[in-house]
């Protein structure tokens, strides 16, 4: 096979310790490092040392992020690559053996890097995603409290919608200060709850006991915390994201997308789109593509290829929120898929949708047009007029259609 590049690097990448194989045409060169920061330095600089123009290796964990950040600021052009895609022979299975194969596959021009994005980027995920984790950690503890409460007796959540609302904060903050009285806590409603009283006497009338209430006055000041820490993000986000604020506001023009989701896609894929030659490629990388599984001419059923989960995650709530939204070209593709392959197929779908209209807009720099909800139909005129004559026809009608 012809030598794409004749100086370069395999890494084989765990907790620990790094094993790095250089192939040079004076031969090949093992050595093995340790994870810390001298080490990585050290690696570094012996992969300069000899002269090498590309660096490849497995995207492990988060392993290879600390190497990754250090050998972009070296003269060098590295490839963090799909394990998957660089299997090595079976039985033949060790560090060495594995640093030397992926060496020998990047030699050869037969190894393709993953997008990784810029540092900046990075950073700027990191503290969405993080985001997303305490939000998630909040929906959580209001669970728990929702537990405690079924211990108790108390079926606040059968009337109220959000128990941690501010009519239920008012509750909460009622029942762990020692007040049993359903009457008195039922007074506490704001809005729409105010309507409901006789429902709420009858759904906080309960038992709390002592260590509940103890109980509850923990998770409660665990959600203060977690408000104030997403509160804190929020402010880090919005100011990080300032210079894409008319991407952000193109991206909220979607049915589904709210300021969080368009953020987080934003933060996941930037605003440059060559990066990407095609729509299947990026829903490829974000995880929304469907698999190949074809034997002897017949297609058999194959799951979503794996991607970014936290792109993955956010374009797939997007689509259910689409789903929910009236007279829109997302919602009918949504309850037209729905009612033949189901609801989770029909959100994968939606947000795969969603995810080119996004690509789209950013690489052509137009602003979202809704097509509406009768867009199947037109499209799909003729048919569908060939089938409600059959199935008049069927019923024994004699049909005649004549142009409105």
């Amino acid at each position: 096979m012809d030598v794409f590049y004749s100086n370069c690097c395999g890494l084989d990448v765990h907790k620990k310790t790094i094993t790095a194989c250089v192939i040079t045409p004076k031969g090949k060169e093992l050595k093995t490092f340790g994870t810390f920061t001298n080490d990585l330095l050290s690696l570094a600089d012996w992969i300069r040392g000899h002269s090498c123009t590309h660096v490849a290796m497995e995207s492990t964990g988060v392993y290879w992020k600390p190497i990754y950040n250090i050998l972009e600021g070296y003269d060098v052009e590295i490839l963090v690559v799909n394990a998957q895609h660089m299997k090595a022979v079976p039985g033949r299975k060790t560090d060495a053996y594995d640093a030397e194969w992926i060496a020998d596959l990047l030699r050869h021009g037969l190894l393709t890097g993953s997008f990784i994005q810029d540092r900046e980027q990075r950073e700027l995920k990191e503290l969405v995603g993080y985001r997303k984790s305490l939000v998630e950690e909040r929906a959580r503890e209001a669970n728990r409290i929702q537990k405690v409460f079924e211990g108790a007796g108390i079926k606040l959540a059968s009337v109220a919608t959000d128990i941690t609302g501010r009519s239920g904060r008012s509750m909460l903050d009622a029942i762990v200060s020692g007040v049993d009285d359903p009457e008195l806590l039922a007074k506490m409603a704001r809005g729409r709850l105010k309507g409901k009283k006789e429902q709420l006497q009858q759904a906080l009338t309960g038992l709390v006991g002592r260590h509940q209430r103890m109980m509850l006055a923990m998770l409660l000041e665990h959600i203060d915390f977690l408000d104030q820490e997403i509160a804190r993000l929020d402010k880090e986000v919005e100011e990080q994201m300032c210079p894409f604020e008319r991407e952000i506001s193109m991206l909220d023009e979607i049915p589904g997308i709210g300021l969080r989701n368009a953020q987080v896609i934003l933060a996941c894929i930037g605003i440059d789109m060559s990066r990407f030659p095609s729509t299947s490629h990026i829903a490829s990388w974000a995880g929304v593509s469907p698999g190949n599984n074809e034997s002897a001419g017949k297609r058999k059923k194959a799951k979503t290829t794996k991607g970014n989960p936290l792109l993955r995650t956010t374009l797939i709530q997007a689509a259910k929120s689409a789903s929910h939204t009236k007279d829109t070209y997302l919602s009918a593709q949504y309850h037209r898929i729905a009612a033949r392959r189901g609801a989770n197929k029909a959100a994968v779908a939606v947000a795969h949708t969603i995810l080119v209209i996004v690509y789209c807009m950013l690489k052509h720099h137009t602003p979202y047009r809704e097509m509406g909800a009768d867009y199947f139909a037109k499209v799909n005129a003729k048919a569908i007029r060939n089938r409600a004559i059959k199935q008049l026809e069927m019923l024994g009608y004699q049909v005649k259609i004549e142009a409105a």
